[in-house]
């Protein structure tokens, strides 16, 4: 049975929610599961941007055959070629023989790569930036975004609805619940996080490629925008767009901190409670601990990219920085973040190094300010280093006035 629901009078949603896939790329958890969104336009013509993931091939295609309701179907629009978007193109071409495939150069070839679609060069229309296609009343036009996060990816905008249909950006994690607008939806408590949560892990080191392509955004007039995942926005665009302006120059969304700590036997965790509570008094209210061994790294990442403040707290162990630590610090380089003010703590029972290597891999990254007031424990935190404490939260306090 189909589950459709329209976006606007001619543009319909026919997209589909897998709750049963425990990880995203098979890296990240994703607890409330994850929508595959994709449109149809009805017009003279017909076009269906994008398809879907394999795991809700039934439902996609159900709702597909019900929107088009007897018409064939004459473009498919390829914004973006990862899997979980195009797994259900050649099923398409084969289903509506008449139907065109519309992409860039870069989509094709790595449509080629993925796929063996018989004719699939005489049933190609290849496009570049500025193109448009008319389908009667409806026209697209489409600009190229590469690397966000893929090289080939497109973004289509049909004028007459001011309607983008923007690929995977302003997407998130989550399963889509009948309600798919922003304005159906209450997007601050239950969706942020994951949104943050996306953006940062999967498009966070491609910061300047967003910034490129949002400067082309910005000369449209748009009124919807359709992403590939999560809710569709109608109503509070400004709000999205604010969001994706602070991640994609690395600006912290909060004045606060995030404490991120590894501990093997508690020692390094009660020094992370104990500059929490001296923080606390000091009125500093935006505070959250991470223990790095049991929070899942994506989550770090978005509490980093989240806060202006970052403490790092772990032991050294064989030598080096604490393994799960030494992870999130590796992820926060590779996914480019910066801008950020850093505090250190660490630990070591006879020979503690992981603070200065720490030191070492931020000193890589870009606009990195390291406090230097610091924290070293050798074992556990002893009541005469109640003044190291409380010198730290006094720099980190100050720097968050």
């Amino acid at each position: 049975m189909y589950c459709t629901r329209k976006v606007t009078d001619t543009i319909h949603w026919v997209g589909g929610s897998d709750r049963r896939l425990a990880l995203f790329e098979n890296l990240f958890p994703i607890p409330r599961g994850v929508s595959y969104n994709s449109y149809v336009i009805l017009d003279e013509k017909t076009a269906l941007l994008d398809t879907a993931d394999p795991s809700i091939r039934n439902q996609f295609l159900e709702n597909v055959t019900h929107v088009l309701d007897g018409r064939s179907l004459d473009y498919l629009i390829v914004n973006h070629m990862e899997p979980d978007h195009c797994s259900g193109i050649a099923e398409i071409l084969t289903l509506y023989p008449e139907a065109k495939a519309v992409g860039n150069a870069k989509t094709f070839q790595i449509m080629k790569q993925f796929y063996t679609i018989p004719n699939l060069d005489e049933r190609s229309i290849v496009v570049k930036e500025g193109d448009t296609l008319s389908l009667g009343s409806h026209t697209l036009t489409f600009a190229m975004a590469p690397m966000v996060h893929w090289p080939e990816v497109m973004v289509t905008y049909e004028s007459s609805e001011k309607v983008l249909f923007s690929a995977d950006a302003f997407g998130t994690f989550g399963a889509l619940n009948g309600n798919i607008f922003d304005d159906e939806i209450d997007f601050d408590r239950d969706w942020l996080s994951d949104a943050r949560r996306y953006y940062t892990n999967i498009v966070g080191k491609y910061g300047p490629q967003v910034q490129a392509a949002m400067k082309k955004l910005g000369a449209l007039d748009i009124k919807i925008i359709c992403p590939l995942h999560g809710p569709v926005w109608r109503s509070n665009i400004p709000y999205l767009l604010d969001k994706y302006q602070h991640w994609s120059t690395y600006t912290p969304e909060e004045r606060g901190v995030v404490i991120l700590y590894g501990s093997m036997y508690g020692n390094t965790e009660n020094a992370a409670n104990v500059l929490a509570c001296a923080l606390a008094e000091k009125g500093v209210k935006n505070i959250a601990l991470y223990d790095v061994s049991s929070t899942h790294l994506s989550q770090s990442i978005a509490e980093s990219f989240r806060v202006s403040h970052i403490v790092l707290a772990c032991p050294t162990y064989n030598g080096g920085i604490y393994p799960a630590m030494e992870h999130v610090l590796l992820d926060m380089k590779a996914l480019n973040l910066q801008n950020r003010t850093v505090a250190l703590m660490d630990n070591g029972s006879w020979a503690s190094t992981s603070a200065k290597q720490m030191r070492a891999i931020l000193e890589t990254m870009k606009n990195m300010e390291i406090l230097e007031a610091s924290v070293s424990l050798k074992s556990a935190l002893k009541d005469d280093q109640t003044a190291q404490i409380e010198a730290l939260a006094d720099a980190i306090a100050a720097g968050l006035q």
